[in-house]
């Protein structure tokens, strides 16, 4: 499977993984403080959310980069399409 080499994206995904780990953090926090488990639950569908979107924004910014590296006909290595495309499947199966 092809690594995401869009820096802008790449970026982006990190500095939304950073911010769900600061939210897993505060998850630990409220429950070694005795928080209300209705408090801890909203918390952890936050973080669910936050993950979710992340996943589904790195998906994109996949597809996006094999798709234009399939369709560029100046591209000097040209992706195989059925390949990208079984990956997309591998990837897309894991949002379930």
């Amino acid at each position: 499977m092809t690594v995401l080499t869009n820096e802008v994206a790449r970026s982006d995904v990190l500095n939304r993984l950073r911010r769900a780990e600061g939210q897993i953090r505060g998850v630990q926090r409220m429950l070694e403080e005795g928080e209300s488990c209705l408090k801890i639950a909203q918390q952890f569908s936050a973080v669910r959310k936050a993950l979710d979107s992340t996943y589904l924004r790195m998906t994109l910014c996949f597809m996006e980069q094999e798709m234009d590296a399939c369709l560029r006909p100046d591209a000097a290595q040209k992706s195989d399409l059925s390949v990208m495309l079984k990956d997309m499947e591998t990837l897309l199966a894991r949002m379930g």
